[in-house]
């Protein structure tokens, strides 16, 4: 079954606010089998309304719609749709309780225009909202489904996930498609591909592969589509093995999680603990760590050491060797970092230094210049990267490759 998603607001086109919902309701269709085709987002306009309603028809069974069913005059789209579909309206009686009740809950008076938000087409299927005061709508026209929901988005999730979803799955049979991911880190996107080339060209046409990156890393995604579930299960296992054939070094986890959190289980599994020394990165290492539920477990803290005195009088790092080597210098990192590790008597320590931009470059050292160091009491793994794009990116990739770098001081351990 083929699908449309339409987004409704003018909000949504000048940027005012971000469409999450469209990226939701994609992966919830996704994962019963459902295939998005279309996005759309359009304004608070009728042409521009029924000009996407009729260009769906075109490429989908089933449109699914956000947005505009608020109680304001700027809120046309239940107004469209009756309008679109040829229906009279009626006052349900139900959403008309919900919404009664809603403002009695908050103790607030109610408007005329919050009441006629009960007012419904008469061709529709309402979808009660019992969690606002918009209900959703399904339409059913010339052999194809129309569905109307609010823009809010805990609302508009809510009823997906207790009215719509069930619905669709009740009334159609559905294939059934899985998803397999595997997160990778240490090598581009290009240069994987040509490592798992032969895995790409022997890929049935009903499994799907696509690279998704992020940074410094790389997820894999295989989804498999058919009718029984285990022969695709057992299809996906034979190219999990393949894979970890080919390039099981820059294999972070066989599931879609961060590498903050893959990292973190490498840690907890081990009983091990890490603290971070951070100077470009500003403190960034330490967030992606404490992201993480749990992390409290193993990591213990981090000094942001962004001017020099900091890292002397904070992490031992002495003047001779900013003064020889300068602040971005792998003779610099490693000071940091073990003046780190003994400073928090952690099993690990990591240590960055570079030059994030977008000034403070020079040819010896341009933007992007990043060391990175990990030390333990017996080991340690200090590297050079030169990294791109703008200041902001650079801190990530380089707050990325520091967790892969302890990554792999926790495999080389074993």
């Amino acid at each position: 079954m083929l699908a449309e998603i339409i987004t409704i607001g003018d909000e949504l086109l000048i940027g005012q606010v971000v469409d999450t919902n469209s990226a939701w309701i994609a992966t919830c269709l996704q994962e019963i089998g459902v295939e998005v085709v279309q996005i759309t987002s359009v304004s608070d306009s009728e042409d521009h309304i029924v000009e996407a309603l009729n260009l769906a028809r075109k490429r989908a069974s089933m449109v699914l719609i956000t947005g505009g069913l608020g109680p304001t005059r700027d809120d046309i789209t239940k107004k469209t749709l009756a309008k679109y579909f040829n229906s009279d309206f009626y006052t349900d009686q139900i959403a008309l309780e919900f919404i009664t009740g809603i403002f009695k809950k908050r103790n607030m008076p109610i408007l005329d225009i919050n009441l006629a938000q009960a007012d419904l087409p008469k061709k529709c299927t309402p979808l009660y909202n019992s969690l606002g005061t918009a209900p959703g709508m399904w339409f059913e026209d010339k052999g194809q489904i129309f569905i109307s929901m609010p823009g809010v988005p805990y609302e508009m999730k809510h009823m997906m996930e207790t009215d719509i979803i069930p619905k669709i799955k009740a009334r159609f049979e559905l294939p059934t498609i899985i998803h397999k991911t595997f997160l990778t880190a240490g090598i581009g996107e290009s240069f994987l591909s040509l490592k798992i080339q032969s895995i790409e060209d022997a890929l049935p046409p009903h499994i799907k592969l696509a690279y998704l990156p992020k940074f410094s890393t790389v997820r894999l995604r295989f989804s498999a589509r058919g009718l029984f579930r285990e022969i695709l299960q057992q299809e996906l296992d034979v190219i999990e093995t393949q894979l970890y054939e080919l390039i099981e070094e820059y294999i972070l986890a066989n599931e879609d999680i961060s590498i903050e959190e893959a990292v973190g289980r490498l840690l907890l599994e081990r009983n091990k603990t890490v603290a971070t020394a951070e100077s470009c990165t500003g403190g960034y290492l330490a967030h992606l760590f404490t992201a993480v539920a749990g992390s409290s477990a193993y990591f213990i803290g981090s000094v942001i050491a962004y001017a020099n005195d900091i890292k002397i009088n904070e992490l031992g790092v002495r003047h001779g060797t900013l003064a020889t080597y300068g602040a971005v210098s792998e003779q610099t990192v490693l000071e940091m970092a073990r003046g780190l590790l003994t400073k928090y008597e952690t099993d690990f320590a990591i240590a960055t230094s570079g030059i994030a931009g977008p000034g403070g470059g020079t040819t010896e050292k341009p933007v992007g210049t990043v060391w990175i160091a990990v030390v333990s009491s017996q080991n340690s793994l200090v590297e050079k990267f030169q990294l791109h794009g703008q200041r902001e990116q650079i801190i990530q990739r380089a707050a990325i490759n520091a967790l892969n770098l302890l990554r792999k001081m926790l495999l080389s351990n074993e």
